[in-house]
């Protein structure tokens, strides 16, 4: 049975693309569960890459738009068709718009359950980056013992996880960072060797740790910065997965570029590792288990008021922050 509040509440809404300034808090009627959705009293949102790509316009979307694709709060009430979720239950979600805002419609679909013990902020700071470090290390490819990943940013909220659930897979960890603080988080994080691209050559720096040519599986988020330098340091028959823009998309390249190393390229998207009830709960149980249980650690660089999410955009895009941003309503 789906309710209306009746009331107002507020939420980030962009009407044009652009800069962060394009962002604005604005009013709106509460929002009312549809087919297949929830209302959330949202707990907090988490801020994410691909909510600045949709800001910009480099994804596009339908305007206006309320941003945001990851949060986390309480049921206030189901839609028609929603099993197996109630009032009162405390929730999380990756891949529903509107995150940004007091209160939102999500999409059961891609909404899980938050176990006791785990609290909605942590939970919140899992829904994109948790569940896209989980698929990438199990699935694009699989690893474990005796493989050698590379994963860039790995101060960053995904990085991190990334390094940590490589470790967990038994992996050796080469992890690249921006400054001489990121380093000691990439350590703290499990990374066995960590490369600090402001202060020495990426490709020598790797290669000074792990030997030239040397790595089975590079995880880049960043993008068109890193693209070339990751492939040179890709083994005979390595794989690249790039799954992030955060320096700029990649330019189109032939796919004779992949020939000389017999390399493997993909550009995977969560939603497609998460696109059965069952898979999704696998995953997000998967990983609330580490965390339940302290083998995962989640860290959250900075929380802000929904009134700030032009700041965190800047905080994101500045790579000023190690670990996740939340805009907490």
């Amino acid at each position: 049975m789906t309710t209306a509040t009746g009331g107002t509440s507020a939420a980030v809404q962009i009407a044009e693309t652009g800069g962060p300034e394009v962002m604005h808090l604005v009013a709106r009627p509460d929002p009312v569960a549809g087919e297949g959705e929830m209302t959330v009293d949202v707990a907090a949102a988490g801020v994410n890459f691909i909510d600045t790509y949709h800001r910009s316009g480099l994804y596009e979307m339908p305007l206006p738009v309320v941003l945001g694709q990851e949060g986390s709060g309480t049921v206030l009430d189901a839609g028609p068709g929603v099993d197996g979720f109630s009032p009162g239950d405390r929730v999380a979600w990756a891949g529903s718009p509107g995150s940004y805002a007091e209160r939102a419609a999500v999409r059961a679909g891609v909404a899980f359950k938050v176990p006791d013990g785990v609290d909605l902020e942590t939970a919140a700071s899992l829904g994109v980056q948790g569940l896209t470090a989980h698929y990438l290390v199990t699935d694009c490819p699989r690893i474990g013992p005796g493989d050698r990943c590379l994963v860039h940013a790995g101060a960053g909220g995904t990085g991190r996880l990334i390094v940590q659930m490589a470790k967990l897979r038994g992996a050796e960890v080469v992890a690249t960072v921006g400054s001489d603080a990121k380093v000691e988080l990439a350590r703290a994080a499990g990374a066995d060797h960590v490369v600090n691209y402001s202060t020495t050559d990426l490709v020598a720096g790797v290669e000074a740790a792990v030997g030239p040519e040397a790595i089975d599986v590079v995880y880049d988020g960043v993008g068109a910065a890193v693209y070339d330098d990751s492939l040179e340091l890709l083994r005979l028959r390595g794989s690249m997965v790039t799954f992030g823009n955060a320096s700029g998309a990649v330019a189109p390249k032939a796919p004779l570029h992949l020939m000389g190393k017999s390399l493997w390229l993909t550009r995977p998207k969560l939603w497609d590792f998460i696109s059965t009830r069952a898979e999704l709960d696998a995953r997000a149980a998967e990983v609330f288990g580490w965390i339940a249980s302290g083998r995962i650690e989640v860290r959250v660089g900075a929380r802000l008021p929904l009134s700030g999410a032009a700041e965190a955009h800047r905080l994101l895009q500045g790579r000023s922050i190690a670990g996740k941003i939340l805009l907490v309503p």
